[in-house]
């Protein structure tokens, strides 16, 4: 349940995908690495909030209780506070497990790739951070996918909310997780939950409730360092601050068109301690489809600066800030259009079939391809002694080769080989 295999079509359309990516990546300086899908379970637990019960966990085998790992953030902290690393910039590539109820219509699996970005070490406040929703802003700019909107907030600012609405601190995880669920439930929902579930005062709901329902951008965070209850919260304060630098850095990006500042973004994960961010994509009606797909966040990120120093047997920190794009989301969206389009997709990058027009040529069609191969041509023949050319000249139709190199008794005596265009079927000579 909740897996997938992928035919052809849909494993070039995931190559050309994430190449796309990765070139993104690469454009901003980052090395590769790669980590085991394996990690100690006490390496992952505790560190997801409410995601935690959707680790898989593993039979002890041999002595150690393993599980695979949730994300690649924080085996990315681990890999950082066990090899020393203080300054990294590094994207991964790969596959990670929730025991998730899947949701396969919407892109949700319980196998999946994703793909990181971060960048770890001490910089100078909101500069990589800035960085990291300028990669989110050309990845899904590259891949035309419709409009989307980048939303912001902090963690700091949403917990200075709560500090100022009376929530006593040992509630700001449950009333974040909570908060979180703003974009896909109403106001009332929300309410009901903080104050049924997860045991907060009605007065304190009502009050949070005023904050997490505002969004926009530089003005509000002006409106909000005015504000007589919030600017006396020191984190809230720290946090405004930085998110007018980054607001002041976005706008030299040239990207505050889509950025907004959201209150009541959250982000579920317990890790994140200053910036976090998510990009949504707007809802696109389609005339190929009769219903809008809407498919949600398709990148997310933040900032989190304790996480190494968990890890670390001295608890040295390293400030990181990072972006996941939501590969899988993006891919169901574009498989979808594909199929609305029915436009063809090659699957395989073969050049020339190597065909014969009478019998008894194998050995020369094994001697041509051969040095095709050797010249790094990628050239394909049929596997049978005596095709016909018919039926060569078709295989090249159905996969897209676009060009037969053909050797018959007639150019093997003048030592040429004919060269035909299958699609417009222009032969020379070479």
């Amino acid at each position: 349940q909740g897996t997938r295999d992928h035919p052809p079509a849909q494993a070039a359309l995931r190559e050309r995908l994430l190449s796309a990516v990765v070139s993104c990546f690469k454009r901003h300086g980052a090395a590769a690495i790669d980590t085991p899908v394996l990690e100690l379970r006490e390496t992952l637990v505790g560190k997801y909030g409410e995601g935690t019960k959707l680790i898989y966990e593993l039979q002890d085998q041999g002595g150690e209780l393993l599980a695979l790992r949730y994300d690649l953030t924080v085996p990315f902290a681990r890999y950082l506070a066990m090899n020393k690393v203080t300054k990294m910039k590094r994207y991964h590539i790969a596959k990670v497990y929730r025991r998730d109820n899947p949701a396969t219509t919407r892109g949700r699996y319980r196998e999946f790739y994703q793909c990181d970005f971060d960048i770890a070490g001490q910089c100078d406040p909101m500069i990589p951070d800035a960085e990291c929703l300028k990669i989110v802003h050309e990845i899904l700019s590259d891949l035309q996918l419709g409009d989307f909107v980048i939303k912001v907030n902090d963690r700091r600012i949403l917990n200075g909310v709560f500090a100022v609405c009376g929530v006593p601190e040992s509630k700001f995880i449950p009333a974040c997780s909570t908060v979180d669920k703003l974009d896909k439930v109403p106001w009332e929902e929300v309410r009901n939950e903080m104050v049924g579930e997860k045991g907060l005062s009605p007065e304190a709901a009502d009050r949070i409730g005023e904050y997490v329902q505002l969004h926009g951008g530089l003005d509000l965070i002006e409106q909000l360092l005015q504000d007589p209850k919030l600017s006396q919260n020191k984190l809230a304060k720290e946090g405004l601050g930085d998110m007018k630098l980054l607001f002041e850095y976005l706008t030299l990006f040239g990207i505050t068109g889509k950025i907004s500042f959201d209150l009541s973004l959250a982000r579920g994960l317990d890790y994140y301690t200053g910036v976090i961010f998510e990009a949504v994509l707007l809802q696109q009606d389609n005339e190929h489809v009769e219903e809008p797909v809407s498919v949600g966040s398709v990148a997310g990120g933040g900032r989190y600066d304790g996480l190494v120093g968990m890890f670390d047997p001295k608890g040295r920190k390293v400030p990181c800030v990072g972006v996941s794009i939501g590969i899988e989301r993006i891919f169901s969206i574009l498989e979808q259009r594909l199929e609305a389009s029915g436009e063809k997709l090659r699957t395989t990058e073969t050049q020339v079939l190597v065909a014969t027009p009478q019998k008894d040529l194998l050995a020369a069609r094994l001697k041509l391809i051969s040095e095709l191969w050797d010249a790094g041509i990628k050239a394909e023949m049929l596997y049978r002694k005596d095709p016909k050319l018919l039926k060569q000249l078709q295989y090249c139709e159905d996969t897209g080769i676009p060009l037969a190199a053909i050797v018959g008794e007639q150019e093997l005596a003048d030592g040429v080989v004919k060269l035909r265009d299958v699609a417009t079927r222009k032969e020379v000579k070479v």
